[in-house]
């Protein structure tokens, strides 16, 4: 899901994700929630200023449609984490672990709407934190484990982008579109981190619908609907030129993508790894099991395969730290992870491929909806547990 920010005379300021710093385990002595109330217009929130250490943002949505909350860096641009798919009437908490710093918020209520970042500031933390030594641990060796899972995802990225554009470019069409789900895998496996760079998400995974006016589109999803050409006359064909600039674009973009995940400043916090598996499963919740992701090819139950793959892997480096705090929460999300992974293996696999979405009936769709929806509220107590 591709996020606009409008925030005038800011650059931007850092090209690795956006991070929260160094900060207690536990909460600061002055942390605690804010309210943050969204409607169809914006969000209000409870407070602008928050200390440093665990805080919790409370979003309740009393518009008419499903609302984001974004958390985002000095830059207003990267996003240091984010809750999404907030329905109407609904609440939902989105915990974090900040340091000292300037940052933004926002939240928008559909997904072309114009994001406007409100400042706000995470103030020193006053009195002393104790520190749980060996949660402390735990999630230090989560932190370098999903990292090295992010970097090896991207290096099969970089390597099936360069293979599908060669084809793509080729006008081996065939060629093209039996690569393109099983590439897009890659990416959809780590999309929150992706996401996280503002300015290569939009270049790299903008759909059609998403586009502002005047926008130019490029990525993966204009080079898919040349590939799976709509049949009412109303399209015209990219040219061999116009393919080699989307393709010399993507390739461009997926090399920066690995540079900045392979820099040495790039990491993650806890709260990062533990958002972003509930972040994906957002993402099949609001795209995937709708349809509107690979709206031209049918291939969203490779994406929503990718995504729930991504969460597991997420789940697994923070399952140790996540024990310490409810041990019953782990078998829980196992369990609710089986069902779903159960379902969608009647349809296909990575390994062999999936029907398209055309070929779901409304019963089959209800039905992942509905696991989505319970994996999706197991997963959103993750983070909480694991940071303590």
């Amino acid at each position: 899901m591709t996020v606009r920010f409008a925030l005038p005379s800011l650059a931007l300021l850092t090209s690795t994700v956006a991070l929260a710093g160094c900060v207690p385990n536990a909460a600061s002595a002055d942390g605690g929630t804010i309210t943050v109330t969204a409607t169809d217009d914006g969000c209000t929130l409870s407070a602008v200023e928050a200390a440093a250490g665990t805080v919790v943002f409370s979003v309740t949505n009393e518009g008419s449609s499903s609302t984001e909350f974004y958390l985002l860096s000095s830059d207003g641009s990267s996003i240091v984490s984010e809750v999404e798919n907030v329905g109407p009437g609904l609440t939902r908490d989105l915990t974090v672990q900040v340091a000292e710093g300037d940052y933004f918020t926002s939240c928008r209520e559909s997904d072309t709407a114009e994001a406007t970042p409100e400042a706000f500031t995470i103030t020193a933390a006053t009195g002393e934190v104790e520190v749980d030594e060996e949660r402390a641990a735990l999630l230090e060796q989560a932190a370098v484990t999903y990292k090295a899972y992010v970097q090896q995802e991207v290096a099969e990225l970089v390597t099936a982008t360069d293979e599908f554009v060669a084809a793509f470019v080729a006008g081996d069409d065939d060629a093209a579109r039996d690569i393109y789900a099983s590439a897009r895998t890659h990416w959809e496996a780590i999309e929150p981190v992706a996401e996280s760079f503002g300015d290569l998400d939009p270049s790299m995974d903008l759909r059609e619908a998403d586009l502002a006016e005047g926008e130019e589109w490029t990525g993966w999803h204009a080079m898919e609907k040349d590939l799976w050409q709509p049949e009412d006359g109303s399209y015209a064909a990219l040219t061999t030129e116009e393919r080699q600039a989307l393709a010399d674009q993507l390739v461009a973009d997926t090399a920066e993508l690995s540079e900045r995940v392979n820099a040495d400043d790039f990491t993650f916090e806890a709260f990062q790894i533990g958002n972003g598996a509930k972040e994906l499963l957002d993402e099949v919740a609001t795209g995937k099991i709708t349809g509107e992701e690979e709206i031209w090819s049918g291939t969203d139950l490779w994406d929503f395969k990718a995504n729930l793959d991504g969460a597991w892997e997420a789940y697994v480096v923070l399952k140790p730290a996540a024990d310490l705090t409810d041990d019953a929460l782990g078998a829980e999300i196992e369990e609710r992870f089986t069902a779903l992974e159960d379902e969608l293996a009647q349809y296909g696999s990575l390994e062999d491929g999936f029907v398209t979405y055309s070929e779901l009936t409304d019963d089959q769709v209800l039905e992942l909806s509905r696991l989505v929806e319970a994996l999706s509220e197991s997963l959103s107590q993750l983070t909480a547990a694991a940071i303590g």
